[in-house]
């Protein structure tokens, strides 16, 4: 992937926020973490990448071999460290380094699976590490996209490039990986394809983050397709013959990878009854549909644009939530009397319900859901949104405004 194109989170890593902590990055394969690290580093930056089984033989074998390496070097260094769950050993080496002089060397480190460390019971630097993570692109990352009407993030992009715009039903059948977006429509489907194999056979059966392989990739296809769905693990079960238990277990596995994150429900402060089931979602579009094998083409929005469109929606909010720290968080709402919104967006000063249809003229009736949480959090909520297809802002009601998906 070319280095060129600017991400979001790096004006983050080169402000002084993290001034002389050690960097851990975390994300998904192919959400472009070895090409940051590379745009970040200074030409003599020390580059490991643990990815390459010799690189990590070298390290897991040779006694302090880190250790020696680095106390060798005679000025401050920028060292690199890629996929650092490979060898969870490291770690301790480098809380040695940095207890010794923490000005001495920048360590950015990068990880795409959390569940490796923790089960190897890996030091991720209580108090000297920040912890950041990567995603798939978001739209301010593309070019062509003006600012943002429910959840803006701060863009201070130099004078390096934003990805390719893209039109909505690629994003939709695609996805957003940093790769995927840049090669051309005919190869994009293999790709995708490729990416869900690999990651069932490289990242769960070579880690051995699962023991039966086979009931792992049928719970993938079913799981996929479930995704925005309030969690059924009963009828799971059912579907598939996984115990409930294990389902739990692959659930985890999936999180514990970055591959899909959970939507809690929104409770508020209201005692109204509410259903507590969550909701999965896959990470990225594209990856989602690949591996519920949804065919990779424009034609699979003729019966299913609504869901794909809410999905995506999700995601992108998701991403900017991740972002922008623990003050912002993405929820969905459900009475037990029916009534729903797609997405809740809570910020330290209010809640946004948003709702997304697929539809170029959005009604009054699109926001009955809408209003329903407005009267019931009038405390919290002020404003709510339909994200659609029209050309415009359109107001709904006093407190509802149809907006393009491009704003939202």
């Amino acid at each position: 992937m070319p280095s060129s194109f600017w991400r979001w989170v790096e004006q983050t890593l080169r402000s002084d926020i993290s001034k002389h902590k050690v960097r851990l990055i975390f994300g998904a394969r192919q959400t472009g973490k070895s090409t940051l690290l590379q745009r970040l580093a200074p030409a003599d930056a020390i580059f490991i990448n643990l990815q390459s089984r010799r690189e990590r033989l070298r390290f897991e074998r040779g006694e302090e071999e880190l250790l020696r390496m680095l106390r060798a070097e005679r000025k401050s260094r920028t060292v690199l460290i890629d996929e650092i769950q490979k060898a969870p050993a490291l770690l301790d080496d480098i809380q040695l380094l940095y207890d010794e002089n923490p000005e001495k060397f920048e360590f950015f480190l990068t990880g795409s699976s959390a569940r490796k460390l923790r089960t190897s019971a890996a030091n991720l630097l209580p108090g000297r590490a920040h912890q950041y993570h990567l995603f798939p692109l978001i739209l301010a990352e593309r070019e062509g996209f003006g600012p943002s009407e429910t959840l803006p993030v701060p863009d201070e992009r130099p004078s390096l490039q934003g990805f390719p715009t893209s039109d909505i039903e690629s994003m939709l059948i695609c996805g957003n990986l940093p790769g995927i977006s840049l090669e051309a429509d005919l190869t994009r489907k293999a790709t995708l394809e490729s990416y869900a194999e690999i990651y069932v056979e490289e990242e769960i059966r070579r880690e051995a983050l699962v023991r039966n392989i086979g009931a792992f990739s049928r719970f993938l296809e079913l799981a996929a397709l479930e995704s925005g769905q309030v969690m059924n693990l009963s009828g799971l079960s059912q579907q598939s013959g996984i115990p409930i238990a294990t389902l739990r277990a692959f659930y985890q596995v999936l999180v514990d990878t970055f591959i899909g994150f959970w939507l809690q429900p929104f409770a508020g402060r209201t005692r109204r009854r509410l259903l507590t089931t969550p909701m999965f979602y896959f990470f990225d579009q594209g990856v989602r549909n690949a591996l519920a094998g949804i065919p990779l083409t424009k034609e699979s929005l003729r019966l299913q644009a609504g869901t794909l469109f809410q999905q995506w929606a999700v995601t992108e909010l998701w991403r900017r939530c991740g972002y922008l720290g623990r003050g912002y968080r993405l929820h969905f709402w459900r009475s037990v009397s029916g009534a729903e919104v797609d997405m809740v967006l809570e910020t330290p000063e209010e809640a946004i319900p948003i709702e997304v249809k697929w539809t170029e003229n959005p009604r009054g009736t699109d926001a009955r859901h809408l209003i329903s949480f407005l009267k019931t959090y009038p405390a919290q909520a002020r404003r709510g949104y339909i994200v659609c297809r029209c050309p415009h802002r359109l107001q709904i009601s006093d407190q509802v405004t149809a907006i393009p998906w491009q704003k939202m």
